[in-house]
């Protein structure tokens, strides 16, 4: 790491330190800690450190100085992930390195990843985003092969500053924030998709259910569409969207995780089975009444629940959904994904308040 005075930093970061706490307190735009941002400062590569918050940014130290050639000689080429390296460092860095822009962005808008997920994603991307530098990347793991996908594209169109990254994300890329700020937001003007209005939840059978148990309802109103829209339980039962879904909520039984449980009548009735069967799970779903969550539920699962509520109110029911393979499972499910857990989920502080 390279050693910067603050007058430096708080000088020349300013601008990449507002513009990433604008963005991470945008839950359309990142959540829990998904999404980096990073900066190219006099040969040092600032970037976000893995499992901050990017909403943190001015309340927190959340950029990691590294010097941008030692990264490129010691790992990119030598085929080394840098987030194996260097303490701490975001399991993007090799993209942020690869790229030549001044500055880069990668969020996880939930607008983009509900149009990447689709099978037909690169012809509708095409009529959306007429005009804009931008290319398709095909969904490839994080870290390194990811990078290598984005040096090839980069190579072919070296003024590209906008990639969709399939069944993942957004990356933005510009000499400046106000460069960034500006693409990012006639990205999401392009990409806009109206959610659909799912039914209302059963508040007064869901806190019946969840009352003195280990189980309570969710903070966010929103997340309630799980259970009460129809679409998105049939989207969810075909199999996993997008890496950070998995890796935050996955295990062997993914399928079951999402699927619907009946509700029963008396509420009460199944509580104690209930707790003893799902007493690791996050939430629970019920069809057409709504969600509960464990009390013990992460700060992180909290966000990354809400994101995936809102990505498939934004599938059609027709949308012809392209879901990750069974090798890409595999390969998510191993010490990547763990490490993501542990990162993602680096804050102490956990939504334990009743209902």
């Amino acid at each position: 790491m390279t050693e910067h005075n603050s007058g430096v930093r708080q000088a020349e970061l300013q601008p990449l330190l507002d513009l990433t706490q604008r963005v991470g307190k945008d839950p359309l735009l990142t959540q829990a800690s998904t999404g980096n941002s990073s900066a190219k400062l006099n040969g040092v590569l600032w970037i976000k450190a893995s499992g901050k918050w990017m909403a943190d940014a001015m309340c927190d130290d959340i950029f990691i100085p590294l010097d941008l050639a030692e990264v490129v000689k010691e790992c990119l080429q030598q085929h080394v992930d840098p987030s194996d390296v260097y303490p701490g460092a975001s399991l993007e860095t090799a993209l942020h390195a690869t790229l030549p822009h001044r500055m880069v962005f990668h969020v996880h808008c939930v607008n983009t990843i509900a149009w990447a997920v689709r099978s037909d994603a690169r012809i509708q991307l095409q009529r959306l985003l007429e005009g804009l530098s931008w290319q398709w990347v095909p969904y490839i793991g994080s870290g390194l092969p990811l990078s290598r996908e984005i040096e090839r594209a980069i190579s072919a169109h070296p003024d590209t500053d906008l990639f969709v990254l399939g069944n993942h994300g957004l990356v933005v890329c510009g000499k400046d924030a106000g460069t960034i700020e500006t693409l990012l937001a006639d990205v999401r003007r392009r990409l806009a998709i109206p959610p659909r209005n799912p039914g209302p939840a059963d508040h007064e059978g869901l806190w019946e259910i969840s009352r003195d148990s280990a189980w309570r309802l969710p903070a966010d109103d929103g997340v309630h569409a799980l259970g009460t829209d129809a679409v998105s339980q049939a989207i969810l039962a075909g199999g996993v969207l997008y890496p950070s879904c998995q890796a935050i909520f996955s295990d062997s039984r993914t399928a079951e995780l999402f699927r619907a449980i009946p509700y029963p009548d008396p509420p009460a009735h199944l509580q104690a089975q209930w707790q003893r069967r799902y007493c690791n799970r996050p939430f629970l779903i019920f069809k057409g009444r709504g969600v509960i969550v464990s009390r013990n539920i992460s700060r992180a699962e909290s966000a990354m629940l809400s994101g995936l509520a809102q990505v498939v109110q934004r599938l059609g029911p027709t949308a012809p959904v392209r879901y990750l393979t069974k090798a890409e499972i595999a390969d998510i499910s191993g010490h990547v994904a763990d490490r993501y857990r542990e990162r993602a989920s680096a804050c102490p502080w956990r939504i334990t308040n009743s209902p």
